[in-house]
């Protein structure tokens, strides 16, 4: 079925049809538009709702129920959930609405084209029409001079009154006028031919061919618009398995509450280590009635001397009944003896978890130090050795510090895992040796016996302001060197400027991000592009000994 042998006259109507098929298909890009707003609003009203409902407290804030940490799971999972949405909405702008668009300009270019090419035949057409029907009235009407020529002539040769040149006259007029009919019919004749031959051309050559190239180009864009639609819903199913994996997430996360581990939770979290108060004793105000014989056979319980002890039972009253109702408040002392029990070992245990922390902080300190100062003897150029002496000193000492902290505060917990186990049993006896001060640990793992190092320094009550102090004040120690290959005019916030062959000193290594932080010798301090620099890391310093120096 062909639109040039089938539609040879139609040639307004499969205008108007070409017009209608690009604005049904700009009306479809439109759609996807809209479509993709749609995802694009719900994946950001998603993002927003999560933002809302996610803790804005630290982590160690945050409860440990298993019923919030599934809570704060299916929060992930639903904002990986938006992600994916958004990328539906980039894959439909930019595969289904940006290819409409770039199509749809490139059909109207193409129609355009097609329609001109065929006003123009039909306008060629036109001109031989025209030229032919010219022809053919001028044919007429010399035809018409020629008859009436004709009859002027026969009428003078019939006049007997006309003389001999009228005669002649009409009839070289009459010649005339049959030459001139006679070419013009020659013309007509010829004009007649080409208009055929053109309007045979139009219409099985020219315009077939033109309304092909239409045909063609409304089917192309039929086919792209299915295409379109497969790649629509294809990229709505691209992202289907990873939103299954996020909805079995959530479904996994469902699954992992435990009201049992929630319960234990609550128990961990608030159990004082105290036992249940005793039973009350009977005090018996009857002793000063005198009694019958049958009397005396009551049973009462009787205290030490014949009397209760109305002090005693007193004061374990007030001892034990703020377990029932309020407790009173204590002062807080740095041992955490006013808390009760397990809430006391719980914080001596974190308390001494943190001063590790800090501890291993000083120690790499140290190292850190150590190796500058034998990258200052072996490169004197660099720096003095001798610098970096007070500095090593003063984390030595604050070494010790730490270790006399964390020393002190072990025998406090040690005191505590002892009172709680004689107290109940249950915590076996190996748990209390665990924890008991038989050597001091290091955050790396390994132990010390050497009880005269807390006698070095007195012990300060509270660490953390020196760790402050020098945290906040002292620059972090070179751990190489490098040399600029190329300049850098450090723009950005946080970054150096760098010329080309400048030595600089690195004082943290490349994280992975592509950054190293660097310090000039005026001490200027920021990150440079990594593969700007050449890196020389300097070898482990031995430094010198604590003892030297504390």
């Amino acid at each position: 079925m062909s639109w040039g042998t089938d539609l040879w006259d139609q040639f307004e109507n499969l205008d108007k049809h070409s017009q209608w098929g690009i604005d049904f298909l700009e009306r479809y890009a439109k759609f996807v538009k809209e479509r993709l707003e749609i995802e694009q609003t719900y994946a950001k009203q998603l993002r927003s709702l999560v933002k809302k409902y996610c803790p804005k407290r630290s982590k160690d804030d945050e409860p440990r129920f298993t019923s919030c940490l599934s809570f704060y799971s299916i929060l992930n999972e639903l904002n990986d959930y938006s992600g994916q949405r958004e990328v539906v909405a980039e894959e439909m702008g930019h595969k289904v609405y940006g290819e409409l668009m770039r199509y749809s300009q490139d059909l109207k270019a193409e129609r355009k084209h097609h329609l001109q090419e065929g006003r123009k035949t039909q306008q060629y057409l036109d001109q031989c029409w025209k030229h032919m029907d010219n022809s053919k009235k001028k044919f007429e009407r010399e035809c018409k001079e020629a008859e009436k020529s004709q009859l002027i002539y026969e009428r003078l040769d019939n006049d007997i009154n006309a003389t001999k040149s009228e005669v002649e006259k009409a009839k070289s007029q009459l010649y005339l006028r049959q030459h001139m009919a006679e070419e013009s019919k020659n013309e007509y004749a010829a004009q007649l031919q080409n208009f055929n031959s053109e309007q045979w051309k139009h219409f099985n050559v020219a315009i077939p061919q033109i309304f092909k190239n239409l045909q063609d180009m409304d089917e192309r864009r039929t086919v792209k618009l299915g295409e379109m639609y497969r790649s629509f819903a294809e990229v709505e199913r691209r992202v289907i398995p990873i939103i299954s994996k996020c909805l079995e997430g959530m479904v996994t996360a469902a699954k992992n509450v435990d009201e049992h581990r929630d319960s234990g939770i609550v128990v961990e979290s608030f159990k004082s280590g105290f036992e249940p108060p005793g039973d009350f004793p009977f005090e018996d105000f009857s002793q000063n009635i005198q009694r019958t014989g049958s009397d005396g056979a009551i049973g009462t319980p009787k205290t030490e001397g014949g009397k209760a002890d109305p002090k005693h039972a007193v004061g374990r009253t007030k001892n034990k009944l703020w377990l029932f109702g309020k407790k009173p408040k204590a002062p807080t002392l740095e041992d955490l003896s006013h808390l009760p029990p397990e809430q006391r070992r719980k914080k001596l245990q974190q308390r001494i978890d943190e001063l590790n922390k800090e501890l291993q902080k000083e120690m790499d300190q140290r190292d850190a130090l150590n190796k500058m100062k034998d990258v200052y003897e072996k490169n004197p150029q660099m720096g003095d050795p001798g610098s970096l002496q007070p500095k090593i000193s003063e984390t030595i000492c604050n070494m010790e510090k730490l270790r006399s902290e964390i020393h002190k505060n072990e025998s406090w917990l040690a005191e505590v895992e002892g009172k709680h186990g004689s107290r109940s049993e249950r915590r076996s006896s190996a748990d209390v040796n665990h924890h008991a001060p038989h050597g001091r640990e290091s955050p790396e793992g390994s132990y010390t016996d050497d009880h005269s190092q807390e006698h070095r320094s007195p012990p300060q009550p509270d660490p953390h302001e020196f760790d402050d102090e020098f945290d906040d004040d002292d620059p972090l120690p070179a751990i190489g060197h490098c040399k600029a290959l190329y300049s850098f005019d450090g723009s950005n916030e946080g970054t150096l400027v760098m010329k080309e062959n400048e030595v600089l000193y690195v004082i943290e290594e490349d994280k992975g991000d592509g950054w190293t932080r660097v310090r000039k010798q005026g001490g200027e301090e920021g990150y440079i592009p990594t593969s700007y620099v050449e890196i020389t890391l300097e070898k482990n310093s031995k430094g010198i000994s604590e003892a030297e120096l504390c």
